[in-house]
């Protein structure tokens, strides 16, 4: 049985192995929020009552304008600036809406009503992303997570699979679009997480005999191996995933495997080797643009 140390250890790393290097071709936010040329002088850590003042100023421009996309991400930085999840929700909406083939605002609105309760809000968000991108990692991550926070781990662990299972369907229709490694990460993580580790185990090493040369499903078996006490097991791995990995990812597999970890670095994307995609979370966590001055 797992310690709460350990229960905090594996699901940290296994987000970690999950989203490191998953390959997929998807714009951060910061793209999508990039900061425009009216904003840049804006000043930063503006005062709440500048804040709400400007959120009434990018509605007003909405109410006139309710397609303009800069005042909608602007809206929904300054809601998020003051705490207000719920008022992300309609502006994300918007923004979902307005961007159909870019999942990441579907992501954010769906976190936004799990956070403020809405449940079943938030599945059908994760699930309108599913439907035409099957293998979106952080829809698949989301939903997952959600099923085992209303307790029902069979059914996250059903919708791993059956992605497992329809794999490569959707893979001949659009090369590519289900990372078999990313999905078997993250059912691994839903058995680990459930008490069933020789499940978890089993998943990751059909993942690593699929692909010799990629760390993460090495480095998530070794966890496994190490929070259950057994250490001899586990180290070999540790150093495999090691040998394995990119260079910035060494120094914190080495001290795991030493048995702690005090920062991870971030997961990187194909399309942009020095930022980050958004992993999902508890909240909202759009990148932030400076403030700007409704039109």
């Amino acid at each position: 049985m797992f310690d709460k140390r350990n229960r905090w250890i594996i699901n940290l790393i296994m987000g970690f192995a999950v989203l490191c290097f998953v390959g997929l071709a998807i714009l951060p936010l910061v793209g999508l929020l990039r900061t425009t040329p009216t904003t840049a002088n804006a000043p930063a850590n503006a005062p709440t009552s500048d804040l709400e003042a400007q959120a009434r100023g990018y509605e007003l421009v909405l109410e006139d304008e309710p397609d303009n996309q800069t005042a909608l991400r602007n809206l929904l930085r300054v809601r998020r600036e003051l705490g207000d999840v719920e008022g992300t929700i309609a502006p994300l909406e918007k923004l979902a809406e307005l961007n159909p083939t870019q999942p990441e605002y579907t992501i954010l609105l769906a976190q936004a009503k799990q956070q403020v309760g809405d449940r079943e809000g938030a599945a059908q968000a994760y699930r309108s992303i599913l439907t035409t991108q099957p293998g979106n990692i952080y829809a698949l991550q989301g939903l997952a997570a959600l099923l085992i926070e209303q307790e029902r781990p069979e059914a996250a662990i059903g919708l791993l699979q059956d992605t497992l299972r329809n794999a490569n369907q959707a893979n001949q229709i659009q090369a590519g679009s289900v990372d078999l490694t990313s999905v078997r990460l993250l059912l691994g993580q839903v058995y680990a997480e459930s008490d069933r580790y020789n499940e978890a185990i089993a998943v990751y090493e059909q993942a690593i005999q699929s692909d010799r040369q990629d760390f993460r499903p090495v480095l998530a078996k070794a966890l496994v191996l190490q929070a259950q006490g057994k250490d001899t097991e586990a180290q070999p791995l540790f150093t495999t995933a090691a040998s394995l990995a990119p260079a910035q990812y060494k120094d914190q597999i080495n001290q795991l495997a030493a048995g702690g970890v005090e920062e991870l670095p971030p997961p990187l994307t194909e399309d942009s080797p020095s930022q980050s995609s958004p992993a999902p979370a508890p909240a909202p966590s759009p990148e932030e643009t400076p403030a700007s001055t409704p039109e």
